[in-house]
């Protein structure tokens, strides 16, 4: 009972799994970490074809304020995604990100973190849990004031960068804003022209079938396609802290030069 208790300790593997491992290793704890190490990948490579879309989004930026950093740890259920080892083990890999700086996703795997390389401890989290975990996705900003914004206990994260230095404050309110409204684009300009051709097509269309003349159509067209905007573009959205302002009156001559948003 004592080695089943070590044996636990280390893998977090249950008792019968550990029991069996034990029994198949003579006793040896080490080469019952490895069993279970093994059929942890084992398990893992089962569960390749099932859906991990619950998880959690860590988003921070660097205490200079010029970098940000967010990543994305999916698991198959909510109850997961809320475990001590896998909150662990994802802060681990946002560490790495933060000092390797990694240029994709093959180079992160295979940085080393613990007694193994991440891919090595994702598959052996995942046999443990028994759920498939993935890390599905990170970015880097840098810029002269970055910030971050976690909402919703980490089902979204958002990172912006600012064109002027010594910003943090807005910037923080920005990366709020692109949070919680979801722009597409910075400013109206951004919109590709057939995207906006298809949204006038679709109001035409509807204001035809309203019975209205192609002489009021255009007047109204110009409206809806600036309303469109105010959805769509960062720059023109009503602004969260205050709705008698737009983001654009908020930022002045400060330029949102970049900004990631991830959502569960």
């Amino acid at each position: 009972m004592e080695k089943i208790k070590q044996l636990r300790e280390k893998t977090g593997a249950g008792i019968s799994e550990c029991k069996k491992a034990l029994d198949e290793a003579g006793g040896e704890i080490e080469k019952a970490v490895e069993i279970l190490r093994k059929k942890g990948i084992a398990k893992a490579a089962k569960r390749g074809d099932r859906e991990a879309c619950e998880g959690i989004i860590k988003v921070e930026a660097n205490k200079l304020g010029n970098e940000g950093y967010i990543l994305e740890v999916n698991s198959e259920t909510d109850f997961v995604s809320r475990n001590e080892k896998f909150q662990e083990f994802s802060d681990k890999v946002m560490a790495v990100i933060k000092d390797k700086k990694p240029i994709n996703m093959d180079e992160l795997l295979n940085f080393g973190v613990d007694d193994g390389l991440i891919k090595e401890n994702l598959d052996n989290l995942s046999g443990t849990i028994g759920e498939k975990l993935d890390i599905k996705r990170f970015d880097i900003l840098s810029g002269a004031s970055v910030a971050a914004y976690s909402h919703m206990g980490g089902r979204i994260g958002a990172l912006v960068a600012l064109d002027k230095p010594d910003n943090g404050a807005l910037a923080r309110d920005i990366a709020m804003q692109i949070a919680a409204t979801n722009p597409k684009y910075i400013v109206s300009d951004d919109v590709p022209a057939d995207e906006k051709n298809k949204e006038k097509e679709i109001y035409k269309e509807q204001l035809l079938k309203e019975g209205k003349s192609e002489t009021m159509i255009e007047k109204i067209l110009e409206g809806k396609i600036n309303k469109y905007y105010e959805e769509v573009c960062l720059t023109e959205q009503e602004y969260i802290k205050d709705d008698k302002k737009k983001v654009k009156d908020v930022l002045g001559d400060t330029k949102v030069e970049k900004f990631i948003r991830y959502s569960l």
